[in-house]
């Protein structure tokens, strides 16, 4: 499975143990940056690593920033992408499961290397569920379709 990846310089440091993490696990990786502390956009991140998921280059993608919030809504922008800020091994396992998600936001400054990486396999594991979900998840595309604005 190939996985994105991104951060900003908040996130740098959780993205290098998370990309360490998956390739110690044989995912094939691909990292869309940043590559250091220095201060950046994390909207550009997003946007990489965004784009990779929706043109199918990658399968899914892994953002991180300092809360996860801010990586979560640039990624929701992009049409076909449904990003999760998750903190807890429960909502990753929900988020895959109930909701279809294919990007993980993570908070470098909100969570333990520790408990990142546990939420990072639990999310990649779990899989869609389908039946009642399907028909939510199609809501929300309809969503998508007919009120976001863009391409």
């Amino acid at each position: 499975m190939r996985i994105a990846i991104g951060c900003d310089h908040g996130g740098f440091q959780l993205k290098e143990s998370v990309k360490k993490h998956l390739k110690l696990n044989e995912f094939e990786v691909i990292d869309f940056g940043t590559n250091s502390r220095e201060s950046v956009h994390f909207p550009n991140y997003a946007l990489k690593v965004g784009i990779s998921v929706k043109q199918g280059e990658s399968e899914l993608g892994v953002l991180c920033c300092g809360t996860g919030i801010g990586m979560s809504i640039a990624a929701n922008k992009i049409k076909g992408i449904r990003a999760s800020v998750v903190n807890d091994c429960f909502s990753a396992k929900a988020t895959k499961e109930h909701n279809g998600s294919n990007v993980l936001c993570l908070g470098e400054r909100v969570l333990g290397e520790g408990l990142a990486l546990s939420i990072v396999d639990t999310w990649i594991k779990a899989e869609f569920q389908g039946g009642r979900h399907e028909e939510r998840l199609n809501q929300v595309k309809n969503l998508e379709e007919n009120y976001a604005r863009g391409k």
